[in-house]
């Protein structure tokens, strides 16, 4: 289907979302006890099978990664002023539940949020999604800045180092700066200090070692997950990417964004976010409103990418938006196309 069709198809987008926007207290609650419960839980367990089994240890880790995932979906709904009517409700619990998650809540909220504004718009390539090259950008760099890129967008940086580098040193300095941000990075420090001295308070009861062993490992995991799921969400094949000038927020949220159909279990544990081309419509719909949002109105779902976890592997190849094709390609692909094109 063309973009006019599907742009006439889903005109009235927003009366079909309307009626899913509105928080429901009863099941934020429940979501708050079975998402912070079992984290607690899991890490007290942690502890206790350090005396057993640091492999026992890991494998609870990775447990708790996913309960983190849920209590970050929390935070970012609360972000988004969705999860619960009062802003002082989100506010509040989006702030402790950063002390979990440790990324900053105002700050990743208003990033976060730039991000939903421009999402899809090749001048604001990178804030809140992984920046990319175009092919004739590619093709106009030196050999070095080729190589840069190349190993940039490899699998082992964008899914091991840039995590690390994210949450150790990214989120513990302000470097995105926006007109008017002053408040938003002394809450940036304060938030910080407060993740701080809560780990800090808490090595002094359980000593440095134990909390690492216990902490460390979660919270890598967490970040790998959150990478992986920023990744495919808006790295897919029949992508959408457009200058400003011609941008469509119904296009970018649709095809620019995917449907990541996971088992039941999983939707659950990572908060229905795989149903990132709804959140990107609205972002006013609750994490826990978006299944019934996609199951009542198919059509929503009928033009986007759908990805199951398997097909989001292919992802992994997908390195330049090539323009003329409108489709992200591999760097194999780009070679074959340029070496067709010096062929004498």
């Amino acid at each position: 289907m063309n973009n006019n069709n599907l742009k006439e198809t889903l005109k009235n987008w927003p009366l079909i979302v309307q009626k899913y926007q509105q928080a429901d207290p009863k099941k934020a609650v429940i979501q708050l006890v079975n998402s912070f419960l079992p984290f607690l839980g899991l890490v007290v367990l942690m502890y206790f099978s350090l005396n057993w089994s640091y492999l026992f240890t890991l494998i609870l880790a990775g447990i708790a990664a996913f309960f983190l995932v849920r209590i970050f979906i929390i935070q970012h709904d609360c972000g988004h002023q969705s999860f619960l009517k009062s802003r002082k409700w989100n506010d509040s619990i989006g702030f402790i539940s950063s002390l979990f998650s440790t990324v900053p809540y105002r700050y990743w909220s208003r990033t976060h949020n730039a991000h939903h504004a421009h999402n899809g718009q090749i001048e604001h390539r990178g804030l809140g999604d992984t920046y990319f090259l175009t092919k004739d950008e590619y093709h106009n760099e030196s050999k070095w800045g080729q190589i840069r890129y190349r190993i940039y967008r490899s699998p082992l940086v964008q899914f091991v180092i840039a995590p690390i580098v994210y949450f150790s040193i990214t989120l513990r300095y302000p470097f995105t700066r926006l007109k008017g941000w002053t408040r938003i990075r002394w809450s940036f420090f304060i938030n910080n200090l407060l993740v701080l001295t809560t780990y800090a308070a808490l090595a002094l009861v359980v000593g440095w070692q134990k909390l690492l062993l216990v902490h460390l490992p979660i919270l890598f995991i967490f970040s790998l997950i959150a990478f992986w799921f920023f990744y495919i969400q808006h790295q897919h094949e029949d992508n959408y990417k457009e200058w400003q000038n011609n941008w469509d927020h119904l296009l970018a949220s649709i095809k620019g964004s995917t449907y990541y159909k996971l088992p039941r279990f999983f939707r659950w544990l990572s908060g229905n976010i795989g149903l990132h081309h709804i959140h990107h419509l609205s972002s006013r719909i609750p994490n826990y409103h978006l299944q019934a949002c996609a199951d009542e109105h198919p059509i929503l779902n009928k033009h986007a990418r759908i990805l199951t976890f398997r097909k989001s592997l292919k992802c992994i190849h997908h390195k330049l938006w090539d323009e003329e094709s409108q489709r992200m390609i591999s760097f194999r692909e780009y070679n074959r196309n340029i070496s067709s094109i010096e062929k004498p």
